[in-house]
């Protein structure tokens, strides 16, 4: 399925980006239509704004909500500029879209004409991606990429010629702002190139991921704009850096532990849709939710407004999510909860909590000083 319509990217000032997040409402729709919501969550849960600023630091970028799952934001690449929707990814460390000679019959969206640009050139390296979506296989190349205002010349990144289980996606590739040491393709991630370059003033990126409708969401470069969040930001030191993970110290509800009783790690991550953790305790916060029902996914209405808040408590700090953030409603009026199995084995209890946090919590990520901050968001 194409996606029609262009986000304007402004350049706001020579330092700061933002970049809008806008909502996209047709993904829950026909999903919804072909009763295919439950394959969606099944395949999609793991991996898969312009806004004024008085900060003089910051670069933002805009961004589209689908499905209130993910978040997708615009960039331009080649001469002449081409523009791609992607997914902004923290759990990622590449930028990958489709190239135009991609073969997979689920690719309908925008595609990289290489041929055609005059800043593109090649390495003949071919590459496999292996994500919790589905897999893309390629080659890499280099180009010069723009992202709101932040311009990166020969910027390496993989074009896709195999797509596998991508199928009616709003979005044409993803944008990792991981580590470098994290790269599938050994490439340098965009991020760093442009710290490398000179065009961001800090090593700094956060995100802004309100339940926005049309807009309103954003990602932003360089710097912080505390007109996003309240009272002042938490930093929690990473414990690994190379997938951002943190130690939480519990789980509760109704100021019982339900989950992660003798501490565990957490993963904060942008592309991730829901909340993934080990299948026992997660299962039995199934059972918290939902008691009676017999989908794996679909919960009660009613639920919304009789269930507590999930206290994930990190770092000494209560961050609650109540039940109108963990249970979602469709098109059609069907509810369902958001908690789901992360079927990546890990060695230590686990868990990840993606957009359906992060909406309640202006995240950022503090390359400088190996560190995430986590706010309310206004």
């Amino acid at each position: 399925m194409k996606w029609l319509g262009l986000l304007r990217l402004v350049s706001l000032s020579e330092c700061i980006v933002i970049i809008p997040l806008r909502k996209v409402k047709t993904m829950q729709e026909i999903l919804s239509e072909k009763n295919l919501l439950n394959n969606f969550l099944e395949e999609h849960a793991y991996r898969l704004s312009q806004i004024s600023t008085r900060n003089s630091n910051i670069t933002s970028v805009p961004m589209r909500n689908f499905l209130d799952l993910s978040y997708v934001g615009n960039i331009i690449i080649g001469t002449p500029p081409q523009e791609f929707w992607v997914i902004f990814d923290t759990g990622l460390s590449d930028l990958c879209v489709p190239s135009i000679s991609c073969s997979s019959p689920s690719h309908t969206r925008n595609a990289f004409k290489y041929y055609e640009f005059s800043t593109s050139w090649d390495m003949n390296m071919p590459f496999s991606i292996i994500y919790g979506t589905g897999i893309r296989k390629g080659f890499l190349t280099y180009d010069t990429i723009q992202t709101g205002d932040l311009v990166s010349t020969d910027q390496p990144f993989g074009l896709s010629l195999e797509l596998n289980k991508f199928d009616n996606t709003p979005f044409d590739g993803l944008l990792g702002l991981n580590y470098p040491r994290m790269s599938a393709i050994g490439a340098i991630p965009i991020f760093d190139n442009l710290k490398k370059q000179g065009a961001i003033s800090e090593p700094v990126f956060a995100f802004y991921l309100s339940k926005c409708r049309v807009s309103g969401c954003v990602v932003m470069f360089g710097s912080v704009d505390k007109d996003y969040y309240q009272e002042g930001l938490n930093w929690v030191p990473l414990d690994k850096i190379a997938d951002r993970r943190i130690n939480m110290d519990h789980i509760s509800m109704k100021r019982k532990v339900i989950a992660c009783s003798g501490g565990c790690h957490v993963i904060v991550d942008t592309g991730t849709s829901v909340i993934l953790g080990p299948t026992r305790p997660v299962n039995n916060i199934q059972k918290l939710i939902t008691p009676a029902q017999g989908s794996e996914h679909y919960v009660s209405c009613f639920a919304i407004n009789t269930l507590p808040s999930i206290l994930f408590t990190i770092n000494g700090i209560n961050y609650p999510m109540p039940a109108q953030a963990y249970i979602l409603k469709d098109s059609r009026g069907h509810c369902f909860g958001t908690f789901k199995e992360n079927r990546v084995s890990t060695s230590t209890e686990t868990w990840i909590l993606g957009d359906i946090f992060l909406r309640l919590y202006f995240s950022v990520y503090d390359r400088g000083n190996d560190r995430i901050g986590l706010a309310p968001a206004v």
